[in-house]
């Protein structure tokens, strides 16, 4: 019995290289080469020629990082605060034709963004929300918001009126009680929605294409052309900063969400 166990974390680490870890090395080597054609398996010269642009101040990369994610940020909070209420009215309320709300919420997830993409741009004309990050954050909404609602609606389903039903005998308000009780328990749920809401809102070109007119630049808007112009040394080069980009984010808030548990912890060992 203990030799399959033994087997099981060199599988892992195994599976995760392939899967993980071994799709970037391509593009690492095709960021430094020059020149590198097929069949040639490694390129045949290296040349720092690439990430020289994509640094470059000139060339708007790191601008383009931080519209992305304050767009990103706020994006995801405006799904927060969409989706806590949306997600308790959903699992605790007995509402007529709940399931048609719930459809029109999660339908983004199965319908392309593109299919509305063109009737929001038309409003947001009339409107004068185009050219604008305000714009574009409201139109991300459409395409991340149902994945925090999911998230939060099945930390919902775990959290019994029970624990709020004894908050409120002990003499909690319900903003107390809210605070206390029901934020702590969604928390994992809304790290969850959040991860996505982050990675879908910085990976959206077409929506923020459109409704950005190019006046608002994020970082695939910078990568895209590369990728369709035949610069695949540029264009590989983007794709690693733009998967740091993300791997850091989320690294950061999954730090966050440990200091906050750490430190909640903490202060209930003290009492």
């Amino acid at each position: 019995m203990k030799k399959p166990r033994s087997l099981m974390k060199p599988i892992a680490y195994s599976l995760l290289f392939i899967f993980i870890v071994l799709p970037f090395i391509p593009l690492l080597l095709s960021s430094v080469s020059f020149g590198w054609q097929w069949p040639a398996i490694v390129p045949e010269s290296v040349n720092l020629r690439a990430w020289e642009y994509v640094v470059n101040g000139n060339s708007g990369t790191w601008q383009a990082v931080g519209v992305s994610l304050v767009i990103a940020f706020i994006v995801t909070a405006v799904n927060v605060l969409l989706a806590v209420p949306a997600a308790n009215a959903l699992v605790r309320y007995p509402l007529r034709g709940k399931w048609l709300f719930e459809a029109i919420i999660l339908a983004p997830i199965v319908i392309p963004p593109f299919v509305a993409v063109m009737g929001i741009h038309l409003t947001f004309l009339r409107l004068g929300l185009t050219e604008t990050i305000f714009g574009v954050v409201l139109a991300h909404i459409a395409p991340t918001l149902p994945y925090m609602v999911r998230a939060v609606m099945i930390s919902y389903h775990t959290l019994s009126t029970d624990w709020e039903d004894q908050a409120r005998m002990l003499g909690a308000g319900p903003v107390s009680r809210f605070t206390f009780v029901v934020i702590p328990h969604l928390l994992p749920g809304i790290a969850a929605g959040a991860s996505l809401s982050i990675l879908i809102s910085l990976s959206q070109y077409l929506i923020t294409f459109i409704i950005g007119s190019g006046q608002v630049v994020t970082l695939p808007i910078l990568l895209f052309p590369f990728i369709s112009g035949g610069d695949p040394a540029v264009a590989s080069a983007y794709s690693l900063l733009f998967a740091g980009v993300a791997i850091l984010t989320l690294f950061g808030m999954d730090l966050a969400l440990k200091r906050y548990y750490q430190n909640k912890k903490n202060t209930a060992g003290k009492i």
